[in-house]
């Protein structure tokens, strides 16, 4: 979706809806710098939501959309659970698999994108939960992974299945009592970034989504490797706060304590050789931009 497809009639414009005039003149398509500080002020970017009060997973979907490099033409792929209530409030084009198959869904539609735009890039990302990340989507999320298709997939984990009840999920925390795990988890939870580094993974992280300039930076290095070189998975804690037992205004803390340097959620990064190659050169590039960039204002004022 660009400026280019969305522009209405200068004839129609003054009958068609306020929110889809505002959709026009405010997107951030197109704008080489957009990021997290377009929040608040970028239409497509969320406005409201239908997740409860207070939820960290709309903190991470503000995040994460506002840090696509190329959301004009992105697809995003996710699955049931509670990502796929924001999905209809956002002007990125989605697609909602079936629980766990998101990442077989992904590859396809990578393909076909390759064929059917040659020379033009099309990005996928995978959201979704840790139940169908991890749970049901296991088997898919791997053989992605082996394959070496080329997208990102991010998983919000929650530790348990918040969108159904409560239950057990492989990436709660061992010894955790839930509504419906009333014995507590009885085993570790599941090291998936491990897993995504042996399964062949060029970029992966694990973190809170407590600091947006962090959560920036990830995801478009994410998705820059995964349009160049292979899979990359990114792994954001996003707490149920319902469904642990917390106030509506303590998420934030409570991604704070679980990212303490002793604790499950410290940041974790790994890049493969051909990544950091890339990086770095990314890295130079805007470098040298925002130096070119700072001459021409240096030019200017005198």
């Amino acid at each position: 979706m660009s400026k280019e497809r969305i522009q209405i009639s200068p004839d129609l414009f003054d009958i068609m809806p306020a929110e889809y005039q505002d959709l026009v003149r405010r997107a951030t398509y197109g704008k080489e710098d957009r990021g997290w500080k377009d929040i608040g002020m970028a239409k497509e970017l969320i406005e409201e939501h239908s997740l409860c009060a207070g939820c960290p997973e709309s903190m991470a979907f503000r995040y994460i959309l506002a840090s696509l490099p190329n959301p004009e033409d992105t697809v995003m792929v996710g699955s049931t659970g509670c990502t796929s209530l924001v999905f209809p409030h956002v002007a990125v084009h989605n697609i909602h698999s079936l629980f766990g198959n998101q990442n077989a869904v992904a590859s396809g539609l990578k393909r076909a994108l390759s064929l059917r735009f040659p020379g033009k890039i099309k990005d996928v990302v995978v959201l979704a939960g840790d139940g169908a990340t991890v749970d049901i989507g296991l088997d898919m999320t791997l053989q992605a992974w082996f394959r070496q298709e080329k997208f990102t997939t991010i998983c919000f984990d929650n530790e348990l299945y918040a969108n159904t009840g409560g239950q057990e999920s492989g990436m709660m925390r061992k010894g955790f009592v839930a509504k419906m795990a009333p014995a507590g988890k009885m085993f570790e939870k599941v090291r998936l970034p491990e897993i995504a580094r042996e399964s062949g993974c060029h970029y992966v992280v694990n973190c809170t989504v407590s600091k947006p300039n962090l959560v920036e930076k990830v995801i478009k290095n994410a998705v820059y490797v995964a349009r160049e070189i292979g899979p990359t998975y990114v792994q954001l804690y996003t707490p149920c706060i319902l469904e642990i037992g917390k106030n509506s205004m303590e998420g934030l803390q409570e991604m704070r304590d679980a990212e303490r340097p002793t604790e499950r959620f410290a940041y974790k990064e790994y890049i493969s050789d051909q990544a950091k190659e890339l990086l770095a050169e990314i890295a130079a590039k805007e470098k040298e931009k925002k130096a070119a960039a700072k001459k021409q204002l240096a030019g200017k004022e005198a």
